[in-house]
Order: structure tokens, then C-alpha cells, then sequence
């Protein structure tokens, strides 16, 4: 299959897993659709993550790929820290903020898989992963996220 078009199909699906219709069910964004500051910040027990540091996870992974496709040096995530960053409550403003970090994160790795020139799918990004692996793996991370944030909601 030409490059292109597994570019255009990975765009497909990184869209279907964070913000457009697809078969499974709510993907990210329609996973935290309506949910307020405090319900994000509830934890379902001691020592485990809520919905708001899943967002801001999710913001970091689509990161990190961006990162690995275009080869930008680390260290330019907008937060201190990596993967997981504590959230324990925050007024409507930095829940929006957080929100607004995840769609520009996606945005950004939209347009780094949009500008992957020919054969670049094959490369290895590190180890045995391909950067096509690292693109179809974060849209897998956001499922498994969405999911996981539909069973928060019912939970908290």
C-alpha cells in the first residue's frame, strides 16, 4: 500500500480513537464530554488516577510520539515531569487548560503524521517499535483510556 495512503488511513484512525465517529463506541474527547472539574479530579481509591490526570497522561503520550516522529528534543512538554501528573482538583479554568494541552498535543501529532515523508512508517523510532507502531499505538492508548474513563464516571 502506497505511503500515503497508510498516512491517510493512520490519520483516520487517530482521529476515530480521539475525536471522530467510530464503530467502538466514545473515543477520548467523547469520553470526557461534559465532565466538570470536580468529577474529573474524584479518584475511584487511594492511589489511583482520575479522569483529569488521564487527560493530561493522554496530552503527554500524544507528546511524546510527536516528539519521536520529528525528532524534537526533549523536555518541551508544557508541564514538569513525565507520564503521570498529580491533579487532585483545580477551578473550571485549568480544567479547560488541561483540556486545551490535549487537543493541541493532538494537533500537533496530526501534523507530524501529515508531514512523514515516504517509507518513514518503516523507520525505527528506538528500539523494535517503527514509528507506524508508535501512531497506531497512541490512538490504541486513547481507547483504552476512553474505556477507561467511561467506567471513572460510573464509578466516582
Amino acid at each position: 500500500m502506497p505511503t500515503d495512503v497508510c498516512i491517510r488511513h493512520l490519520l483516520t484512525i487517530l482521529d476515530q480513537a480521539y475525536n471522530r465517529a467510530s464503530w467502538h463506541g466514545p473515543n477520548l474527547r467523547g469520553s470526557i464530554r461534559g465532565v466538570t472539574p470536580g468529577l474529573a479530579a474524584r479518584r475511584p481509591a487511594l492511589r489511583r488516577h482520575n479522569i483529569w490526570e488521564i487527560v493530561v497522561h493522554a496530552a503527554y503520550w500524544k507528546y511524546v510520539v510527536t516528539r519521536r516522529l520529528t525528532s524534537a528534543p526533549r523536555g518541551s512538554f508544557p508541564l514538569k515531569g513525565s507520564n503521570w501528573f498529580r491533579r487532585d482538583g483545580g477551578t473550571a479554568a485549568e480544567w479547560r487548560d488541561d483540556l486545551a494541552l490535549l487537543e493541541r498535543e493532538h494537533a500537533a501529532l496530526r501534523a507530524a503524521v501529515a508531514h512523514l515523508p515516504p517509507r518513514a512508517l518503516d523507520r525505527r523510532a528506538g528500539g523494535k517499535a517503527t514509528l507506524f507502531d508508535l501512531v497506531a499505538g497512541v490512538a490504541a492508548h486513547d481507547i483504552y483510556h476512553a474505556g477507561q474513563i467511561q467506567l471513572l464516571k460510573r464509578l466516582v
